[in-house]
């Protein structure tokens, strides 16, 4: 029993080792509406593995099912000029974020389109997500200075029957400083 134990103690040792040379950060996700900023609703951490950007999201009050989630090209979560310049939820944060100039949503496992295009995030009928994704393209360095979307509506990783996947209304920001 005693060697199980140590043994143990000395993986997990090895592993927390680890993960605190790992860029990571944690960055703390508003409600968002036409108005501004309201409050908390949880964080998402993120890390780098070899697989890419590890998102790790601990957030509550969203609407049960799947959101378009992105990164932004912007670090600002404040409203905006939306359609007919009326005030808009989270305009501030500019577009995807699409350093090449693609001009494309091609979702997050493309190469040819915006690269923070990631998973959708899915929130359970309690209005919670714990599910991790990974941006396989992206690594922390990255995102640093821009802002972390979730959408109103699901992706569909394409321009087509919609832009930018259909999302639609911005609801949730974050900046990762």
């Amino acid at each position: 029993m005693r060697k199980t134990t140590a043994g143990v103690l000395a993986i997990a040792s090895l592993v927390t080792a680890g993960t605190a040379l790992a860029a990571s950060k944690t960055v703390t996700v508003n409600a968002i509406n036409a108005n501004g900023i309201g409050p908390a609703i949880g964080t998402i951490s993120l890390s780098d593995t070899k697989q890419g950007l590890f998102i790790d999201p601990k957030l509550t009050s969203l609407p049960p099912g799947q959101h378009g989630f992105h990164i932004h090209a912007k670090g600002d979560c404040g409203p905006g000029a939306g359609a007919n310049n009326a005030p808009a939820a989270g305009m501030a944060a500019g577009g995807h974020f699409d350093p090449k100039n693609t001009g494309k949503h091609m979702g997050p496992h493309s190469t040819e389109g915006h690269q923070g295009d990631v998973p959708v995030l899915v929130v359970d009928a309690d209005g919670a997500t714990h599910v991790p994704v990974i941006a396989e393209h992206l690594k922390l360095k990255d995102v640093v200075g821009h802002a972390v979307m979730i959408h109103a509506g699901g992706d569909n990783y394409s321009d087509q029957p919609q832009p930018l996947g259909g999302g639609g209304a911005r609801i949730a920001c974050g900046v990762v400083k």
